[in-house]
């Protein structure tokens, strides 16, 4: 059974920074292109970043360029996402996601096969 864990959400103040974990079981993820999502409360589900196997390239959205980026742990089978220089507008549910292709589109959150149960960050003074 696969079963990815998020996990470091919490609240923060603004300008602050935190780092999110996504364990898996069940697949390893190094296998695996890897997709960061987030949900506000009655908003869609949207992108954050995701990084391909290909290449090792991370694509970003606007809103989180040049504050957050993506790392991978292989040998505990976990990646990370760090988000420095958080603002209030980036309030969410975090979820991260694997998809088993070698490309990735944060933009299409439909691709993805295993989902992560979230981890809530909320930025607040």
């Amino acid at each position: 059974q696969v079963q990815l864990v998020e996990s470091g959400g919490g609240l923060v103040q603004p300008g602050g920074s935190l780092r999110l974990s996504c364990t898996a079981s069940g697949i390893t993820l190094n296998h695996y292109s890897i997709g960061w999502f987030r949900q506000a409360p009655g908003k869609e589900r949207v992108g954050v970043l995701c990084h391909a196997i290909s290449y090792g390239s991370t694509h970003y959205a606007e809103s989180v360029k040049g504050r957050f980026t993506m790392s991978r742990d292989n040998a505990n089978n976990t990646v990370y996402l760090q988000m420095n220089d958080l603002k209030p507008e980036d309030t969410a549910l975090y979820y991260c996601a694997a998809v088993g292709e070698p490309w990735c589109d944060y933009g299409d959150y439909s691709r993805y096969n295993y989902w992560g149960q979230g981890t809530q960050v909320t930025v607040s003074s």
